[in-house]
């Protein structure tokens, strides 16, 4: 069953159309990859999902319900949750009371968001960080944070925007452990990034666009043979021998 489709959505600014009859579906459980060209239209097609823009034209429905142009509290509640590329925690505050601010969409008591918010960083492993303040987490830590923010409002879908950036090859395999542990936690991932080696290993399946338009979609394995992609944004060393 599809947790969120994207049917025919567009979004024009002015005169620059920046998605362009933009259709997608991403099912309970899966991981699905949004891949392009920077400029190519992820981020305002993330946008577009989370309520920060309404489509010019299309719909977007989610978990069964019109959700286009819904306001981004409301798909809070709902159980749509993201994250953003630039992390920006409350930096003078407890690692604790960051991810409790999250919990506080899921209850009015401080006892009961302590404790989802504790429960949130174990399943994460920043619980011995917990009393923290997070401006002095590594850049790792403040994206694991952000993750964190994010699972505390219990969503049903998470968005993950670009959270791997500015990471090392060791940072990054652990960040893809993180998310395989977040959808194994029965939380469906529609995720941007630029790393290939990690949104190749991580996809169930990938969605690419250009000039926002879908120009394939399918297994990774599959996309990564796509003629099309490699010209757009792959290059040849993805070409499968």
């Amino acid at each position: 069953m599809s947790l969120l489709e994207l049917r025919n959505i567009s979004m024009d600014f002015g005169g620059l159309r920046a998605i362009d009859s933009l259709s997608l579906s991403i099912d309970e459980g899966q991981i699905l990859g949004l891949i392009g060209p920077n400029g190519a239209g992820k981020s305002t097609a993330f946008n577009c999902v989370a309520g920060v823009y309404k489509p010019t034209s299309g719909e977007i429905w989610f978990d069964g319900a019109d959700i286009t142009g819904a306001q981004p509290w409301d798909l809070c509640r709902a159980g749509l949750a993201r994250t953003f590329q630039i992390v920006k925690p409350f930096a003078s505050k407890t690692v604790l009371y960051n991810v409790m601010v999250g919990a506080f969409a899921r209850t009015d008591r401080t006892d009961e968001a302590e404790a989802i918010a504790l429960d949130v960083l174990k399943s994460l492993h920043l619980d011995r960080k917990k009393d923290f303040k997070s401006g002095a987490l590594t850049i790792a830590d403040r994206k694991r944070l952000e993750i964190a923010r994010a699972m505390a409002t219990k969503p049903k879908l998470l968005l993950l925007d670009e959270v791997m950036a500015g990471l090392r090859p060791t940072e990054v395999d652990e960040m893809i452990d993180v998310f395989r542990t977040v959808r194994d936690s029965g939380v469906t991932i529609f995720v941007i990034e630029h790393i290939m080696r990690a949104i190749m290993a991580l996809s169930d399946e990938l969605v690419v666009i250009q000039f926002g338009r879908k120009i394939s979609e399918g297994k990774p394995e599959a996309v990564a043979k796509d003629e099309n992609v490699i010209k757009a944004y792959l290059g040849d060393e993805y070409v499968a021998s």
